[in-house]
């Protein structure tokens, strides 16, 4: 098929979205190499962002465009290229987070430094979404989300939290310094662990390089904020079942997670493969599954909007500052990091998308839980 002739079908499948190639539109494609036709055709998700970091092709608004394809329906017309197809049938075969392989994959995304997350995200440094309710910035926006949580684990001064997933030490210093809680935090980032280590000195937390499925005692709370993405739904239950062990018999249990609208055993192939090597966002019926006959769902929350501006803020400071990483980290970087925080942040638009606060306990509440907003 002739170049001219390739074109012409993805000129006309984007033109549903109102998408043109070489348009004046800020969402519009404007393709720099005649390959990317063919790529995109054949390898789909993984062919449009591989292209993007190979400068094939550049748009001014990748947001934009991400969100009208989606709206559009056109994701469903991809096609798998022979990696997608891999990837797949591996996380249908194995178990891609394991131990040694959960170890591996958090190395490959929050172990590449510090620096770049320190310019990046907010003054706390947490790397979930943001509750913009009341906010007009991005550190208010976090310090809002940060104590919603406080508030929906009725937390109470001297009571200890499990903090499954800790990152770089946010939420348990928040909830030590405003709220009096004792937290431990477990993390299998070497990287965020030094870090937090250092951010919460002197305050009653214990960071930990920890597997959660290795954590063998009981808490007043547990909290798990933008750690269940990486569980996989094959550990899913175990996941469950670990929360609850860990889970005084009349605790509370805040699960925070972005939410698919549809269950599916891989990742998109761009992200699976750049950005969050084998994870896995859960659907309302794989989390239903497996929380079944371990936890009582008290509250279900969904504020996956508010992703959109957080993404977009992330970027922001990304972009503002990638004077000070270039060096560490070179321009194919910085085109693959841009896609990734812009095209999410238009999935998050097209609500594609969700981001839910599960409030959980293993009884349920006598009388009934008294949701916070």
């Amino acid at each position: 098929m002739s170049a001219q002739s390739l074109q012409q079908q993805v000129a006309a499948i984007l033109a549903t979205a109102d998408v043109k190639i070489n348009g004046p539109d800020a969402w519009d494609l404007q393709v720099h190499d005649d390959r990317f036709y063919k790529r995109i055709l054949t390898e789909g998700t993984l062919g449009l962002g591989e292209s993007y970091m190979d400068g094939w092709w550049d748009c001014a608004s990748i947001d934009q465009f991400v969100f009208k394809v989606l709206r559009a329906d056109l994701y469903k017309k991809a096609k798998l290229g022979w990696r997608s197809v891999l990837q797949v049938l591996l996380a249908k075969l194995l178990n891609m987070q394991a131990k040694g392989k959960a170890t591996r994959n958090a190395q490959r995304h929050y172990d590449i430094g510090n620096k770049l997350y320190q310019l990046m995200l907010d003054k706390r440094m947490t790397y979930s979404c943001g509750y913009w309710r009341n906010a007009d910035t991005l550190d208010q926006a976090q310090e809002n989300k940060l104590d919603l949580i406080c508030r929906k684990l009725y937390l109470q001064p001297g009571q200890r939290v499990l903090d499954i997933g800790c990152g770089w030490g946010s939420f348990a210093r928040f909830a030590a310094e405003n709220y009096g809680a004792e937290v431990v935090g477990v993390t299998v980032s070497e990287e965020q662990a030094a870090l937090a280590r250092e951010i919460c000195k002197g305050l009653p937390i214990e960071i930990r390089l920890q597997d959660y499925r290795d954590v063998n005692e009981q808490f007043d709370h547990v909290v798990s904020v933008g750690m269940f993405e990486h569980v996989g739904y094959r550990n899913h239950h175990t996941f469950m079942q670990t929360a609850a062990r860990c889970l005084k018999d009349d605790g509370l249990f805040l699960l925070h997670t972005i939410g698919h609208n549809f269950s599916q055993t891989s990742a998109d192939p761009f992200t699976n493969t750049y950005i969050f090597p084998n994870c896995l966002i859960p659907s309302i019926k794989q989390l239903g599954s497996a929380m079944e006959q371990i936890f009582v769902a008290e509250d279900w929350h969904n504020f996956g909007p508010y992703y959109d501006p957080t993404l977009m803020a992330w970027f922001q400071n990304f972009n503002s500052n990638w004077e000070q990483l270039q060096g560490d980290y070179g321009d194919r970087f910085y085109r693959m990091w841009k896609y990734y925080l812009l095209s999410s942040a238009g999935s998050f638009r097209a609500r594609r998308n969700q981001l839910w606060q599960l409030v959980l306990t293993k009884q349920g509440m006598v009388g009934g839980y008294k949701a916070v907003r």
